[in-house]
């Protein structure tokens, strides 16, 4: 694996225990979990080198990829565990058709990656490996950190939108932490991929609260900066049933350019988040103090979100007998209309 790479953030002592890439540690829960898996045990040589080359074909089309991989990898892992459940159509209730999945994308890249791997290496290749590489892949088109993927994960076998959880944009910041905590990620892994924020869009109906009627008080979120509160007002305008759900960017300064900076956290600071949970940050001394630091930390903020989404990457995995490989990531082997 190589060497442990430290962060070195001048941070609280709860934060700086987490500050290391933990490698080894996380190697030790998941050892059938391995580096370069498809290379080193010669079931598909160039399997990494293969899903590289199309995230690039993809990326320089739609740089949005990176923003909607993420969300991919979140809805994903944070559920069932990282077994590309949120892939499956089949059953009557996939996860991917709960509420709070709405909108999700990046399926059509995952279906192409599978779709080659198929053909150079039948049946080897997960589809759970595919999305945790072609999203690190990503991560680093947008401007972020490569980070280690270790592969050898099988695909779950079911996925069922009554077992998704994802917390609301607008729940509390604790009720937040309390959730990454039950994934086993500390408040650092929480601050750090909520950047991932930096980039995307969401819909109207996510932040409507914080526009108009903040907890129920009929006026808009007091944690709001005019000049946002003005901005997103006009962008999202109150909606009737039946009208449409506008779209806006998580961070106007990365945009439609989708580049991985830390102008999220300097938005946070500055009372500009979108999204409420991304505001509450500032309520808590040891997430503001993160936020302070990767504001004019750039370097700090790669290396750390490198580290949580390979701590992320490595949750409820399933290896050697449990789950399968897909042939094809939208179905099980046994549900595949295609066979």
């Amino acid at each position: 694996m190589g060497r442990v790479m430290c962060v070195g953030f001048p941070l609280v002592a709860l934060v700086v225990v987490s500050m290391c890439y933990g490698l080894a540690d996380a190697e030790v829960k998941t050892p059938n979990l391995r580096w370069h898996y498809y290379k080193v045990t010669n079931r598909c040589h160039d399997a990494e080198e293969y899903v590289r080359h199309q995230v690039n074909l993809f990326w320089k089309n739609d740089r949005s990829i990176t923003a909607k991989l993420l969300r991919l990898v979140y809805a994903d892992c944070f559920v069932t565990g990282c077994d590309a459940s949120i892939l499956l159509d089949e059953g009557a209730n996939p996860e991917k058709k709960a509420a709070q999945n709405r909108g999700l994308g990046g399926f059509a890249v995952i279906d192409k990656i599978k779709a080659v791997l198929e053909s150079r290496c039948p049946g080897t290749v997960s589809c759970a490996d595919i999305l945790h590489l072609a999203t690190r892949d990503a991560v680093k088109l947008a401007g972020g950190a490569g980070y280690p993927v270790l592969t050898g994960r099988k695909d779950g076998m079911k996925s069922d939108a009554a077992s998704v959880d994802l917390p609301s944009p607008s729940v509390s910041l604790q009720k937040v932490l309390e959730y990454f905590k039950s994934r086993n990620l500390n408040e650092l892994d929480m601050t750090t991929l909520l950047g991932a924020h930096t980039m995307g869009r969401t819909h109207c109906s996510f932040i409507v609260d914080r526009l108009y009627n903040y907890n129920g008080s009929g006026k808009p979120d007091p944690s709001m900066s005019v000049t946002s509160l003005e901005s997103l007002r006009k962008l999202c305008p109150p909606r009737k049933k039946g009208q449409a759900d506008p779209l806006v960017h998580l961070n106007p300064e990365s945009g439609s350019s989708y580049n991985f900076t830390e102008s999220y956290y300097r938005r946070v600071l500055s009372h500009e988040a979108v999204l409420g949970v991304d505001q509450q940050l500032l309520y808590s001394d040891d997430t503001k103090q993160i936020s302070e630091e990767f504001a004019v930390g750039f370097e700090d903020f790669r290396k750390s979100f490198a580290t949580s989404m390979y701590k992320m990457g490595n949750y409820r995995v399933l290896t050697g007998n449990q789950g399968e490989i897909r042939r094809y990531c939208r179905y099980t082997n046994k549900g595949n209309p295609n066979k």
